[in-house]
């Protein structure tokens, strides 16, 4: 492959592993009718991972200088080659955690991230859902793995790599792994949680390839509700067109800040996790969880305590 550096020449061979993994998977699919793809679905996320590839295009020299200025600052410098990835794989895997964190538990970053999870279906191309405007902001959060004396090309090279394994993990299909490995990485069990709208599933597991952050910070849950997982949003919107699909909580976010009395209520809406209201008239995910408790978890302990 003349012509392509190392990033470029992974980023072909990697999308090259994805389309076939994908047409196995959906030939899969259909071959034992489960119906895990549906076709209006499948093009809905071909066509918002595309206007991201443009966007990221667009930003990509930005995104390039930012890391390399901030690079001239760097605190120190592993000159251990093993090291030297070994640290930037688990450093940058971390920052991505903080991330997607973050467009869960802050309303504005929800607003962008909310696309990646309005699909009611499961599956290889989910992946492809992408949060369409997060390569605008991305590079903030990656500016820590700079100053620790990463260059930017192998920043940009350990985020593809580790994308990679988080579009694996988008599948129904069930994986027999060892049990230490989920102990330690993210597998399909655990990313099928995350993109459940069931109430004790939502804002679980947020990591990328390892699942050792949801467990350290307290956001890791298990597949193991016993009524089955149902994808999508808590509230799917009315129109699936290409537009409102990237904007739609956009709006609901501006229509909210508006009719917000006070400063600080509109401020509220913005950086408080979605869910959350001035009046109380919604609640955060964290809420619906405590209740769901009380009405489900907490009778059947009784229960099985009195018997």
């Amino acid at each position: 492959m003349y012509g392509l550096d190392k990033t470029q020449l992974s980023a072909l061979i990697i999308l090259c592993l994805l389309v076939v993994l994908t047409l196995v998977e959906m030939g899969l699919s259909y071959w034992e009718d489960r119906e895990y793809y549906k076709t209006r679905d499948t093009l809905t996320n071909i066509y918002l991972t595309s206007v991201t590839v443009v966007i990221n295009l667009i930003v990509k020299g930005s995104t390039f200088v930012v890391l390399s200025v901030t690079y001239q600052y760097r605190l120190f410098q592993i000159h251990s080659v093993w090291l030297y990835w070994f640290v930037l794989i688990v450093a940058q895997d971390f920052l991505y955690w903080v991330l997607h964190y973050t467009g869960h538990y802050c309303r504005l970053f929800w607003a962008i991230h909310v696309t990646h999870h309005s699909s009611e279906h499961f599956n290889f191309t989910t992946g492809f859902r992408s949060t369409v405007f997060e390569p605008l902001y991305r590079v903030i959060f990656y500016l820590p793995l700079a100053l620790m004396g990463f260059n930017a090309l192998d920043i940009l090279y350990a985020y593809l790599v580790t994308q990679f394994y988080g579009n694996l993990v988008h599948t129904q299909y069930k994986i027999p792994l060892p049990k230490w490995y989920g102990y330690i990485f993210v597998t399909p069990a655990h990313h099928r949680v995350h993109h459940a709208s069931n109430i004790p599933y939502l804002d679980k597991n947020m990591g990328m390839v390892l699942i050792l952050w949801d467990r350290l910070f307290g956001t890791f849950r298990d597949e193991n509700l016993p009524e089955p997982v149902k994808y999508g949003l808590t509230k799917q919107p009315d129109d699936m067109g290409p537009v409102n699909i990237i904007f739609h909580e956009w709006k609901a976010l501006v229509h909210d800040v508006k009719k917000a009395p006070g400063f600080k209520n509109k401020i509220g809406y913005l950086i408080n996790p979605p869910g959350w209201s001035h009046d109380g008239s919604t609640q955060t995910a964290k809420v619906l969880q405590k209740e769901y408790e009380i009405q489900h978890i907490t009778p059947l302990l009784e229960q099985k305590h009195s018997a």
